[in-house]
Protein backbone atom coordinates (compact mmCIF):
# COMPACT_ATOMS: atom_id res chain seq x y z
CA UNK A 1 0.00 0.00 0.00
CA UNK A 2 1.48 3.38 -0.96
CA UNK A 3 2.82 5.53 1.80
CA UNK A 4 2.05 9.18 1.01
CA UNK A 5 2.19 12.19 3.25
CA UNK A 6 -1.55 12.71 2.72
CA UNK A 7 -2.47 9.50 4.55
CA UNK A 8 -2.05 10.93 8.03
CA UNK A 9 -3.43 14.06 9.66
CA UNK A 10 -1.13 16.54 11.35
CA UNK A 11 -1.88 17.51 14.95
CA UNK A 12 -4.73 20.00 15.00
CA UNK A 13 -5.40 19.64 11.27
CA UNK A 14 -9.02 20.05 10.16
CA UNK A 15 -10.80 16.86 9.11
CA UNK A 16 -13.79 16.58 6.78
CA UNK A 17 -16.40 13.89 6.26
CA UNK A 18 -16.67 11.90 3.04
CA UNK A 19 -19.97 13.65 2.26
CA UNK A 20 -18.37 17.09 2.49
CA UNK A 21 -15.41 16.02 0.35
CA UNK A 22 -17.75 14.54 -2.26
CA UNK A 23 -19.62 17.85 -2.56
CA UNK A 24 -16.41 19.87 -2.85
CA UNK A 25 -14.61 17.67 -5.38
CA UNK A 26 -17.55 16.34 -7.37
CA UNK A 27 -16.31 12.79 -6.77
CA UNK A 28 -18.98 10.58 -5.19
CA UNK A 29 -18.54 8.71 -1.94
CA UNK A 30 -18.71 5.32 -3.71
CA UNK A 31 -15.93 6.39 -6.07
CA UNK A 32 -13.79 7.69 -3.22
CA UNK A 33 -14.10 4.33 -1.44
CA UNK A 34 -13.13 2.52 -4.65
CA UNK A 35 -10.07 4.71 -5.10
CA UNK A 36 -9.06 3.74 -1.58
CA UNK A 37 -9.84 0.01 -1.59
CA UNK A 38 -9.30 -1.05 -5.18
CA UNK A 39 -6.58 1.33 -6.36
CA UNK A 40 -4.98 2.35 -3.04
CA UNK A 41 -4.65 5.96 -4.19
CA UNK A 42 -6.13 7.62 -1.09
CA UNK A 43 -5.64 6.69 2.53
CA UNK A 44 -8.14 8.65 4.64
CA UNK A 45 -7.93 9.02 8.37
CA UNK A 46 -10.06 6.35 10.04
CA UNK A 47 -11.86 6.90 13.33
CA UNK A 48 -12.33 4.08 15.81
CA UNK A 49 -15.92 3.89 14.59
CA UNK A 50 -14.59 3.17 11.09
CA UNK A 51 -15.76 6.47 9.59
CA UNK A 52 -13.48 8.04 7.00
CA UNK A 53 -12.17 11.57 7.49
CA UNK A 54 -10.20 13.63 4.99
CA UNK A 55 -7.67 16.46 5.24
CA UNK A 56 -7.07 19.38 2.89
CA UNK A 57 -4.18 17.38 1.43
CA UNK A 58 -6.59 14.57 0.59
CA UNK A 59 -8.79 17.08 -1.23
CA UNK A 60 -5.79 18.29 -3.25
CA UNK A 61 -4.92 14.68 -4.05
CA UNK A 62 -8.46 13.93 -5.25
CA UNK A 63 -8.37 17.02 -7.47
CA UNK A 64 -5.09 15.82 -9.02
CA UNK A 65 -6.64 12.43 -9.73
CA UNK A 66 -9.68 13.98 -11.44
CA UNK A 67 -7.35 16.21 -13.46
CA UNK A 68 -5.55 13.11 -14.78
CA UNK A 69 -8.79 11.29 -15.59
CA UNK A 70 -10.13 14.37 -17.37
CA UNK A 71 -7.06 14.13 -19.64
CA UNK A 72 -8.20 10.67 -20.68
CA UNK A 73 -6.14 8.54 -18.31
CA UNK A 74 -7.93 5.53 -16.83
CA UNK A 75 -8.01 5.35 -13.05
CA UNK A 76 -6.28 1.95 -13.17
CA UNK A 77 -3.30 3.58 -14.92
CA UNK A 78 -2.71 6.17 -12.20
CA UNK A 79 0.10 5.35 -9.82
CA UNK A 80 0.82 7.11 -6.49
CA UNK A 81 4.17 8.38 -7.79
CA UNK A 82 2.34 10.24 -10.58
CA UNK A 83 0.40 12.17 -7.95
CA UNK A 84 3.51 12.97 -5.95
CA UNK A 85 5.52 14.04 -8.98
CA UNK A 86 4.49 17.34 -10.49
CA UNK A 87 3.64 18.82 -7.11
CA UNK A 88 7.14 19.60 -5.88
CA UNK A 89 7.96 22.11 -8.60
CA UNK A 90 4.49 23.67 -8.56
CA UNK A 91 4.16 23.99 -4.83
CA UNK A 92 7.77 24.46 -3.91
CA UNK A 93 9.30 23.39 -0.65
CA UNK A 94 7.76 23.43 2.81
CA UNK A 95 8.81 27.03 3.38
CA UNK A 96 6.97 28.12 0.25
CA UNK A 97 3.85 26.23 1.33
CA UNK A 98 4.01 27.97 4.68
CA UNK A 99 4.10 31.36 2.97
CA UNK A 100 0.94 30.60 0.97
CA UNK A 101 -0.71 29.12 4.06
CA UNK A 102 -0.04 32.38 5.90
CA UNK A 103 -1.56 34.39 3.04
CA UNK A 104 -4.58 32.09 3.13
CA UNK A 105 -5.00 32.42 6.89
CA UNK A 106 -4.74 36.22 6.69
CA UNK A 107 -7.41 36.44 3.99
CA UNK A 108 -9.72 34.02 5.80
CA UNK A 109 -9.38 36.12 8.97
CA UNK A 110 -10.28 39.25 6.97
CA UNK A 111 -13.32 37.53 5.45
CA UNK A 112 -14.53 36.24 8.82
CA UNK A 113 -14.24 39.79 10.20
CA UNK A 114 -15.87 41.25 7.04
CA UNK A 115 -12.86 43.58 6.91
CA UNK A 116 -12.57 44.70 3.28
CA UNK A 117 -9.64 47.05 3.89
CA UNK A 118 -7.61 44.22 5.42
CA UNK A 119 -8.64 41.90 2.60
CA UNK A 120 -7.54 44.51 0.07
CA UNK A 121 -4.21 45.00 1.82
CA UNK A 122 -3.34 41.29 1.86
CA UNK A 123 -4.54 40.65 -1.71
CA UNK A 124 -2.66 43.62 -3.17
CA UNK A 125 0.48 42.63 -1.29
CA UNK A 126 0.36 39.10 -2.71
CA UNK A 127 -0.24 40.40 -6.25
CA UNK A 128 2.74 42.73 -5.94
CA UNK A 129 4.98 39.73 -5.24
CA UNK A 130 3.54 36.94 -7.39
CA UNK A 131 2.01 36.54 -10.88
CA UNK A 132 -1.75 36.20 -11.10
CA UNK A 133 -1.53 32.56 -12.26
CA UNK A 134 0.32 31.61 -9.08
CA UNK A 135 -2.04 33.65 -6.91
CA UNK A 136 -5.04 31.95 -8.51
CA UNK A 137 -3.65 28.44 -8.02
CA UNK A 138 -2.10 28.83 -4.57
CA UNK A 139 -4.43 31.34 -2.91
CA UNK A 140 -7.76 32.15 -4.59
CA UNK A 141 -8.86 28.60 -5.40
CA UNK A 142 -7.85 27.23 -1.95
CA UNK A 143 -9.61 30.18 -0.31
CA UNK A 144 -12.84 29.45 -2.17
CA UNK A 145 -12.58 25.81 -1.10
CA UNK A 146 -11.89 26.82 2.50
CA UNK A 147 -14.93 29.08 2.63
CA UNK A 148 -17.02 26.28 1.17
CA UNK A 149 -15.71 23.92 3.83
CA UNK A 150 -16.55 26.43 6.56
CA UNK A 151 -20.10 26.66 5.27
CA UNK A 152 -20.48 22.88 4.88
CA UNK A 153 -19.27 22.25 8.45
CA UNK A 154 -21.41 25.13 9.82
CA UNK A 155 -18.31 26.97 11.05
CA UNK A 156 -18.90 29.74 8.54
CA UNK A 157 -21.86 31.40 6.89
CA UNK A 158 -23.33 32.14 3.50
CA UNK A 159 -22.62 35.80 4.24
CA UNK A 160 -18.87 35.06 4.30
CA UNK A 161 -19.01 33.43 0.87
CA UNK A 162 -21.12 36.26 -0.55
CA UNK A 163 -18.85 38.91 0.94
CA UNK A 164 -15.71 37.41 -0.60
CA UNK A 165 -17.41 36.48 -3.88
CA UNK A 166 -18.58 40.09 -4.37
CA UNK A 167 -15.11 41.40 -3.54
CA UNK A 168 -13.33 38.97 -5.84
CA UNK A 169 -15.84 39.47 -8.66
CA UNK A 170 -15.09 43.19 -8.61
CA UNK A 171 -11.32 42.62 -8.56
CA UNK A 172 -11.41 40.10 -11.38
CA UNK A 173 -13.86 42.22 -13.35
CA UNK A 174 -11.55 45.22 -13.15
CA UNK A 175 -8.59 43.10 -14.19
CA UNK A 176 -10.54 41.67 -17.09
CA UNK A 177 -11.66 45.15 -18.15
CA UNK A 178 -8.01 46.19 -18.47
CA UNK A 179 -6.90 42.99 -20.17
CA UNK A 180 -4.94 42.98 -23.38
CA UNK A 181 -7.08 42.82 -26.52
CA UNK A 182 -4.16 41.93 -28.77
CA UNK A 183 -4.52 38.15 -28.63
CA UNK A 184 -4.59 36.30 -31.94
CA UNK A 185 -5.67 32.89 -30.68
CA UNK A 186 -9.04 31.16 -31.14
CA UNK A 187 -12.11 33.15 -30.12
CA UNK A 188 -14.06 31.67 -27.21
CA UNK A 189 -17.64 32.33 -26.20
CA UNK A 190 -17.71 31.89 -22.42
CA UNK A 191 -20.94 31.64 -20.42
CA UNK A 192 -22.50 30.09 -17.35
CA UNK A 193 -24.89 27.17 -17.71
CA UNK A 194 -28.62 27.96 -17.50
CA UNK A 195 -29.56 28.34 -13.84
CA UNK A 196 -25.91 28.86 -12.84
CA UNK A 197 -25.29 32.15 -11.04
CA UNK A 198 -21.73 31.60 -9.81
CA UNK A 199 -19.31 33.67 -11.90
CA UNK A 200 -15.99 33.40 -10.04
CA UNK A 201 -14.80 30.20 -11.74
CA UNK A 202 -15.92 31.60 -15.09
CA UNK A 203 -13.90 34.78 -14.59
CA UNK A 204 -10.81 32.88 -13.40
CA UNK A 205 -10.98 30.71 -16.51
CA UNK A 206 -11.42 33.77 -18.73
CA UNK A 207 -8.39 35.51 -17.27
CA UNK A 208 -6.26 32.38 -17.63
CA UNK A 209 -7.43 31.94 -21.24
CA UNK A 210 -6.65 35.58 -21.98
CA UNK A 211 -3.10 35.08 -20.67
CA UNK A 212 -2.71 32.28 -23.25
CA UNK A 213 -3.71 34.56 -26.11
CA UNK A 214 -7.33 33.51 -26.59
CA UNK A 215 -9.80 36.14 -27.73
CA UNK A 216 -12.85 36.20 -25.48
CA UNK A 217 -16.54 36.96 -25.62
CA UNK A 218 -18.00 36.63 -22.12
CA UNK A 219 -21.76 36.55 -21.65
CA UNK A 220 -21.76 35.90 -17.90
CA UNK A 221 -23.94 33.63 -15.78
CA UNK A 222 -27.23 31.88 -16.50
CA UNK A 223 -27.23 31.95 -20.31
CA UNK A 224 -30.03 30.17 -22.19
CA UNK A 225 -28.71 27.47 -24.50
CA UNK A 226 -30.85 28.52 -27.45
CA UNK A 227 -29.13 31.90 -27.79
CA UNK A 228 -25.57 30.62 -27.86
CA UNK A 229 -25.31 29.23 -31.43
CA UNK A 230 -26.59 32.53 -32.90
CA UNK A 231 -24.16 34.64 -30.85
CA UNK A 232 -21.25 32.30 -31.59
CA UNK A 233 -21.94 32.52 -35.32
CA UNK A 234 -22.27 36.33 -35.32
CA UNK A 235 -19.02 36.75 -33.36
CA UNK A 236 -17.16 34.10 -35.41
CA UNK A 237 -16.28 32.10 -32.30
CA UNK A 238 -14.15 28.97 -32.54
CA UNK A 239 -15.58 27.26 -29.46
CA UNK A 240 -18.19 27.60 -26.73
CA UNK A 241 -17.05 27.19 -23.11
CA UNK A 242 -19.69 26.72 -20.42
CA UNK A 243 -19.14 26.84 -16.67
CA UNK A 244 -21.16 25.34 -13.84
CA UNK A 245 -20.77 24.66 -10.14
CA UNK A 246 -24.26 23.54 -9.15
CA UNK A 247 -25.99 20.28 -9.99
CA UNK A 248 -27.89 20.96 -13.24
CA UNK A 249 -31.65 20.57 -13.51
CA UNK A 250 -33.15 17.40 -14.99
CA UNK A 251 -32.75 17.23 -18.73
CA UNK A 252 -30.40 20.23 -18.97
CA UNK A 253 -27.46 18.15 -20.14
CA UNK A 254 -29.22 15.20 -21.78
CA UNK A 255 -31.57 17.41 -23.81
CA UNK A 256 -30.48 21.06 -23.75
CA UNK A 257 -26.74 20.50 -24.06
CA UNK A 258 -27.19 17.81 -26.70
CA UNK A 259 -29.32 20.23 -28.77
CA UNK A 260 -26.72 22.99 -28.35
CA UNK A 261 -23.95 20.70 -29.62
CA UNK A 262 -26.02 19.73 -32.67
CA UNK A 263 -26.92 23.33 -33.50
CA UNK A 264 -23.34 24.61 -33.12
CA UNK A 265 -20.71 24.03 -35.78
CA UNK A 266 -17.95 24.47 -33.22
CA UNK A 267 -16.76 22.43 -30.18
CA UNK A 268 -18.65 22.85 -26.91
CA UNK A 269 -16.66 22.54 -23.67
CA UNK A 270 -17.99 22.37 -20.11
CA UNK A 271 -15.84 23.23 -17.10
CA UNK A 272 -16.30 23.69 -13.38
CA UNK A 273 -17.59 21.33 -10.71
CA UNK A 274 -20.41 20.06 -12.90
CA UNK A 275 -17.91 18.78 -15.47
CA UNK A 276 -16.67 16.32 -12.85
CA UNK A 277 -19.95 15.27 -11.25
CA UNK A 278 -21.77 15.00 -14.61
CA UNK A 279 -18.84 14.04 -16.84
CA UNK A 280 -20.61 11.07 -18.45
CA UNK A 281 -23.74 13.09 -19.25
CA UNK A 282 -21.62 15.80 -20.85
CA UNK A 283 -19.77 13.34 -23.05
CA UNK A 284 -22.98 11.58 -24.08
CA UNK A 285 -24.35 14.95 -25.17
CA UNK A 286 -21.36 15.36 -27.49
CA UNK A 287 -19.63 18.08 -25.45
CA UNK A 288 -16.19 17.86 -23.82
CA UNK A 289 -15.75 17.97 -20.04
CA UNK A 290 -12.76 20.05 -18.94
CA UNK A 291 -12.76 19.29 -15.21
CA UNK A 292 -12.39 21.93 -12.51
CA UNK A 293 -8.61 22.37 -12.65
CA UNK A 294 -7.88 25.53 -14.66
CA UNK A 295 -4.53 24.59 -16.16
CA UNK A 296 -5.58 21.05 -17.03
CA UNK A 297 -8.81 22.26 -18.57
CA UNK A 298 -7.07 24.89 -20.68
CA UNK A 299 -4.53 22.37 -21.94
CA UNK A 300 -7.27 19.87 -22.80
CA UNK A 301 -9.17 22.55 -24.72
CA UNK A 302 -6.01 23.67 -26.50
CA UNK A 303 -5.20 20.12 -27.57
CA UNK A 304 -8.74 19.54 -28.85
CA UNK A 305 -8.80 22.78 -30.86
CA UNK A 306 -5.40 21.94 -32.33
CA UNK A 307 -6.67 18.51 -33.43
CA UNK A 308 -9.75 20.07 -34.98
CA UNK A 309 -7.63 22.57 -36.90
CA UNK A 310 -5.22 19.91 -38.19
Amino acid sequence: MPNTDSSNAQPGEKLYTIGTVAKLTGVGAITLRAWERRYELIQPVRKQSGHRLYTRRHIDLINRITALTSQGMRISQIQPEMLESGTSSDRGDVASEDVWRNYLDDMIAAVIAFDESRLEQVYNNVLSLHPIELVTRNLLKPLLVELGLRWETEKGSIAEEHFFAFYLRNKLGARFHHRSLQGDGPRLLIAGLPGEFHEIALLLFALAANERGYRLLILGANMPFQELPVVAAKAACDAIVLSGAMEPSNGLLSNGLRRLVKESDIPVFVGGQVSVSACNHIHRAGAIALGHDLETGLQKMEDQLARDAA
